[in-house]
Order: structure tokens, then sequence, then C-alpha cells
């Protein structure tokens, strides 16, 4: 006899029988009240045999009845329990019937229809083939730029904008932006502009000494660190610290779609959180370039010093080599290397899609962005350098 309720752990009768007709055919009796108590002592009994008789031999051959004749109810553990009996007939290839089930319980099993719910059938993705993947790298990689195009065109305009209407742009975000990336920055600056101006002294001092133009080292490094590795080497720093850090900034405002309750509101995302973060790389870009040109110089001055160049040779080499035009050079160069890192990080963060990982995605597309396209700004700068002769 079965009881219904706790005390049904103990009872006498179990509730679901394990019976082996032959080899190939088995049968599941079910009776009395079927529930998540009277289930606890038998189910995983009857899923062991279960296991045991379908490892036997061919299993397409094996069919396994459900006896429900003698239920007189059900719960929603005893439809767990004939899932999963059910799931491991199939699983196993082998064939699965219920027989004897009360009417009124069918509308409930078809509305858990087990299998294909539950276990639905795994779908093997298909592997895209050379042609697929190329047309959706041009694909995405027009859709990129075409982006990047809108974006443009809408800074362009709204910075524009913060020209005439210099008392509506939001310069306590411009003034955050602008400590963050250059007060913050000049230690990581300073400390890189040092050991490149070392390293170029050493490394040009090296091959000249061959041919006894030492003293040529200085002219030439002071040169090269005013018109391209000051500005490359603030640029890529810049990169790497405040493009990722706009971009993280402004994608967890789009993840939590404060950007999206800001066009509710009427107001512009540009205005609001890109004109300040790209005024703010406007400044500190060429004052950082300008730090990091006067460390470097200072640091191949001291280089200089192991090879007997006095600080007065130095000096003037490098005021005969050097002029005002080849400094301002490169710090226009280096404001457009700030405008090109704010834009960007701004501009993936506002890109940013959803889930957990977005952010950091944004963030690394950010730094890898902007560092292509300051290697393309100074390319182009260096062809109209060329050209010009600035």
């Amino acid at each position: 006899m079965s009881i219904s309720g706790p005390n049904s752990l103990n009872s006498l009768t179990p509730v679901a029988v394990w019976s082996q007709v032959d080899a190939t055919h088995a049968q599941v009796s079910l009776s009395g009240a079927v529930n998540v108590y009277s289930l606890a002592g038998v189910w995983s009994e009857v899923r062991n045999k279960q296991n045991q008789w379908l490892g036997q031999g061919n299993t397409q051959t094996y069919s396994l009845i459900f006896d429900a004749s003698q239920v007189r109810s059900l719960d929603g553990s005893a439809f767990a329990f004939l899932i999963d009996v059910q799931e491991a007939q199939n699983k196993a290839g082998g064939q699965f019937d219920i027989q004897g089930l009360d009417p009124k319980y069918q509308p409930l099993l078809r509305e858990f229809d087990p299998i294909n719910k539950l276990f639905p059938a795994t779908s093997v993705k298909q592997k895209r083939n050379f042609v697929v993947s190329t047309g959706m790298a041009a694909q995405n990689l027009m859709d990129d730029a075409r982006g990047l195009v809108i974006f443009t065109g809408h800074l362009s305009a709204d910075l524009v904008w913060s020209i005439r209407n210099v008392r509506q742009v939001r310069w306590g975000d411009f003034v955050n932006a602008a400590v963050e990336a250059g007060i913050s920055a000049l230690p990581i600056v300073g400390l890189v502009a040092f050991l490149i101006g070392v390293i170029l002294s050493f490394q040009a001092a090296i091959g000249m000494q061959q041919f006894g133009a030492v003293s040529f080292v200085g002219p030439l490094a002071a040169l090269g660190i005013v018109r391209e590795m000051g500005p490359l080497i603030t640029a890529i720093l810049l990169a790497g610290r405040s493009s990722a850090a706009f971009a993280a900034e402004i994608g967890t405002m789009t993840v939590n779609s404060e950007v999206d309750a800001l066009v509710t509101g009427g107001l512009s995302p540009i205005r609001f959180l890109v004109v300040p973060r790209v005024l703010a790389g406007i400044l500190v870009a060429p004052i950082l370039t300008l730090y990091a040109d006067i460390v470097s110089i200072f640091s191949s001055m001291l280089t200089m010093q192991i090879y007997g160049i006095p600080f007065i040779n130095f000096y003037n080499g490098m005021l005969a080599a050097v002029d005002v035009e080849d400094v301002l050079s490169g710090l226009v160069k280096a404001t457009l290397f700030g405008v090109v890192i704010s834009a960007m990080g701004c501009l993936r963060g506002m890109q940013t899609g959803t889930g957990a990982a977005a952010v950091g995605i944004s963030a690394t597309r950010a730094v890898v962005s902007s560092i292509v396209m300051i290697v393309l700004v100074d390319g182009i700068f260096a062809y109209i350098s060329y050209r010009t002769g600035f």
C-alpha cells in the first residue's frame, strides 16, 4: 500500500516498479499516489536498472513501456520522473510508450512536451566559408566607416556650436576630463619620455661613434623628439589611458540606459558627453607633448655626458638643428592626435552593446581604433610636411 505524504518514504510497496519482460522489452509500473515523497526512494533505483539494461546490447531494439493504469494521483514530480526516464530511453535510441494514463492528465503531459522542450536536439552550427567571412568582414568595415563619418559630422557641428555658445558648454566635465587625462598622466608620460630620450641617444651614439660624429647625436635626437617621438609617444600613452577611460565611462552610461535618457530628455549626447572630453583632449595633448619633449631632451643631454659631450655643446647643436617651426609642427600634430584619441574613445563608448563584457570590449576597441587613427593621421601629416616643408 502506498501512502501519500512524508510517511510514504517508509512504504512497503514502491509506487514505481521496474520489470524486464525479456532481453529487449521492459516495463515501469506505477501505482497509487505518485508524488515527491513516494518517488524519493525509487527514482534512482529505476534509473540505475534502466541504465544497466540499456548498456547490454543494441538499444535501437529496446522498448520501454510506462504503465500508469494503476495510478491514483500524480503531481509535478511524477512528470519529472517520466521525463527523466523517457529522455534516457530516447537518447539511447530506444523506444518509449506510455499506457493507461488517465485522460485527465493528458493535457498536462502535452503541456510539458518533455523531450522537445526540455531536451531539444542539438543543432550543428554551419561553418562559414571564406567568401561569407570576407563579405561579413567587409560589411562590418563599411558599417564602422559609415558610423565614423556620421559621428565626425555631428562632432564637427557641435564643436562649432561650442565656439558660438561658450557658456552652454559643460565646463565642469571639461575640467574633470582635463585633470584626469592631463595632470594624472604626467608621471607615466615623464617616465616613458625619459627612457625614450636615453634609449634614442644611446642607439644613435653607437652608430655615430663609428664615424666620429657623436657630437651630432644631440641635435638629431632633439629634432626627432620634437617632430615625431614626443607627439607619438604621448599620443600612444593617451590612447591606452584616456581613450579607454572615456570609452569605459560612456560605455557604462550606455549600458545603464543613461544615454537613452539624455535623448529622451531632449539633450544631445554629443554636446553633453563628447564635446567636453574632446575639448579636454585638444588642450592636454599639446601640453603633455611639450612636457615629454623637455623631459626627453633633458635625458638625452644627460646620456651624452657619457660620451664626453658637454651641456653647452649639446645645447648649441640643438639650437642649430631645431627651430620654432619644428616645435610647432610637433604641437599641431599632437593637437590632431588629441582630437582623434578623445573622439574615438567617446565613439566606442556610445557604440557599447549589452552584456557584462560590453564595456571591456568597447575600451579595447577604443585603444585599438585610436592607435590605428594615430598612425593614419601621422602618415597624412608626414606627407603634408614633405610637400610643404612644415
